[in-house]
């Protein structure tokens, strides 16, 4: 059996709102492992929001234990958290989340140059790779905001893998796209799952991402409503 790459007990999540408590996770517990290829889904407001910055180490529980690739995100310091994510996670956002001063090298370069240990060789070389991977090599110079909403989010794959993350967390990864540029983009996605065993876990109500999922967890009023493995 592989080994676990998330793991949460009992978790529950708060958010005071004023004089309100607002509860958005609510003794959750699952475990994902390495080279899953998952789906969180359920509509606005089911937690789906909370339960992915909690994995990925953007928040932290009211209740209960998040872990991370056997860590205990509660017990590490900003430091610590901080390199966990460049060391182990990939983000995948709605939006994108592109820097639109900086060409489409240099925004799939960023990820590394926070993570240091590369030389600049080391990284054109990794960016490069990736950029040809996801079919953008002859964009290389351009900015974001010379692209197609398909191309920039192949922009956001590549830089959420340039860092050979164990776990890339995709967020609505095909929201605002055509039904073939989304279809292509999920096609791209279990590809690498396949070959490079990169764990996704998305968050969405995508049906098309739902559909192609190996396990579909799901999730209404902050509590897990079922789990189950998917028959391909």
């Amino acid at each position: 059996m592989t080994t676990p790459i998330i793991s949460l007990e009992n978790v529950t999540k708060n958010y005071a709102l004023g004089s309100t408590v607002v509860t958005a996770v609510s003794g959750v517990s699952f475990v994902i492992r390495e080279g899953e290829f998952t789906a969180i889904a359920g509509p606005s407001g089911s937690g789906k929001t909370a339960l992915r910055n909690l994995i990925g180490c953007i928040d932290t529980a009211s209740e209960g234990v998040v872990s991370v690739r056997g860590h205990n995100t509660a017990a590490l310091s900003d430091r610590r958290l901080t390199r966990l994510r460049l060391d182990t996670i990939g983000f995948i956002f709605q939006n994108f989340n592109l820097i639109n001063v900086l060409t489409v090298v240099q925004n799939v370069e960023f990820p590394l140059l926070l993570a240091g240990g590369l030389s600049s060789s080391e990284r054109q070389e990794r960016v490069n790779t990736l950029l040809a991977k996801v079919g953008l090599a002859q964009f290389a110079k351009h900015r974001p905001n010379e692209l197609s909403g398909g191309q920039r989010q192949r922009v956001a794959i590549a830089r959420a893998l340039v860092t050979r993350p164990k776990l890339v967390l995709a967020d609505e990864p095909t929201a605002n796209l055509d039904s073939a540029t989304g279809t292509q983009i999920i096609d791209l996605m279990h590809e690498l799952n396949r070959n490079e065993k990169t764990t996704f876990l998305f968050s969405t109500h995508d049906h098309r991402i739902m559909d192609r999922a190996e396990r579909l967890i799901q999730v209404a009023d902050g509590r897990i409503a079922s789990d189950e493995q998917v028959q391909r």
